[in-house]
């Protein structure tokens, strides 16, 4: 339960801030230990509600506060100092509400990864673990750099993966808009036309005037149709069955599914090197690669992996009981799992697919301008020789 409170510090300033516990003595407690003297504290149900929609920071925002990290790790900057200063640089509100909170839990007492675990919103499972391994090992300039690259390696994957989708996205949207434009205004205009003149319609003028007559009579209905649809839809996607469903949708669509598959595969080779090479155990690698790939298929995955690893089995083997998993990242991984350098195999791993993931990209860019510009030609060709064409046939008879 989500509590917010006001105090004083040491200094005697007002600070305003929120914890979360399970009942308001807990949440007492959790404020005086941070070295603050309480004046008031109340639950926060619905701000709680409503921070859903806020507490959101980008990914660059966290690349740049991980390599910020660790500089300031590596100057033997001190880490209650470090956050607090941070927090004041930071310009996203959202991430600087969190830091100043991690800063008042390490003065409370706290470990950073502790700290950092309690926003998982911002710094996520395979984030925390990581810092976690970094103060076990007492190298936390080190991990944060890590972080660093890592995230700025997948920030640079994903994005441009997502920008390759918005332009033929936008295109088709805008196609769709501009033609029901044209069935509800322009043709019906046109259609009373030709209707009055009495001469016979090719089947095709017909089919665009039954079309056009149905968005007039019945758009209302679509309309209304199409938004309980999204929502039924947008409410099913939510269910574990619906998420299941949606991704092994997007893996298996034309083309788009390989570009999803090699995206998935260079986020699982990346983290896992990252972890491995930080000093997590194979099996918390593997568990925590599941609950941050993104993909249910590729989590549900993982998670029978990590029970077949569990039991003794070697990663490769269980690796190669699935579709999913290509033969050569099976190979690779046995190889590395031989020799002793599962780490480094990874990290080939991680990219191969990614330079993967760039060429597709690359090359579906290249594709969809062409393909778009003749499907929409085609389009609005058969749209205007639909209504044209009889059009000049009444002229020329006229004539």
């Amino acid at each position: 339960m989500l509590f917010t409170y006001k105090a004083l510090d040491t200094k005697g300033e007002e600070k305003e801030g929120s914890v979360e516990a399970v009942n308001i003595d807990v949440a007492i407690s959790s404020v005086q230990k941070r070295g603050l003297i309480l004046s008031s504290i109340a639950p926060a149900e619905a701000e709680s509600k409503l921070r859903i929609f806020r507490r959101r920071a980008s990914m660059r925002d966290i690349v740049i506060l991980s390599r910020q990290l660790s500089t300031l790790f590596d100057a033997q900057v001190s880490a209650l100092r470090i956050f607090k200063l941070m927090a004041a640089e930071t310009e996203n509100q959202t991430l600087r509400r969190s830091l100043t909170e991690v800063a008042d839990d390490l003065q409370g007492g706290s470990s950073i990864s502790n700290a950092l675990s309690k926003h998982p919103a911002i710094f996520s499972e395979f984030y925390v673990n990581m810092v976690k391994a970094g103060e076990e090992t007492g190298k936390l300039n080190d991990t944060f750099g890590f972080l660093a690259d890592y995230l700025d390696r997948n920030y640079e994957v994903v994005s441009k993966a997502r920008n390759a989708l918005i332009y033929p996205a936008f295109v088709i949207t805008v196609f769709i808009g501009v033609m029901v434009l044209m069935f509800t205004t322009i043709v019906p205009k046109i259609a009373a036309i030709l209707k009055d003149s009495g001469q016979e319609l090719p089947i095709y003028t017909k089919i665009v005037i039954g079309i056009s007559d149905f968005f007039v009579n019945y758009g209302i209905f679509l309309a209304a149709a199409v938004v309980i649809g999204a929502v039924l839809f947008i409410r099913y996607a939510r269910t574990p069955q619906g998420k299941f469903s949606l991704d092994s949708f997007k893996l298996n669509l034309p083309y788009i599914g390989d570009l999803y598959r090699k995206l998935y595969l260079s986020m699982i080779a990346d983290n896992m090197h990252t972890m491995v090479v930080s000093g997590i155990p194979m099996l918390r690698a593997i568990e925590i690669t599941g609950a941050v790939v993104g993909s249910e298929v590729y989590r549900q995955v993982l998670n029978e992996t990590l029970v077949a690893v569990k039991g003794g089995s070697p990663l490769s083997t269980s690796l190669s009981q699935y579709a999913e998993i290509p033969g050569i990242m099976v190979q690779m991984v046995k190889v590395g799992e031989e020799t002793g350098e599962l780490g480094n195999i990874l990290k080939t791993l991680a990219k191969f697919y990614q330079r993967e993931v760039m060429n597709a990209v690359d090359t579906l860019v290249s594709l969809i301008e062409p393909v778009m510009i003749v499907l929409l030609g085609l389009g609005v060709g058969l749209l205007l020789a639909s209504v044209l064409l009889p059009i000049y046939n009444i002229a020329s008879t006229a004539a």
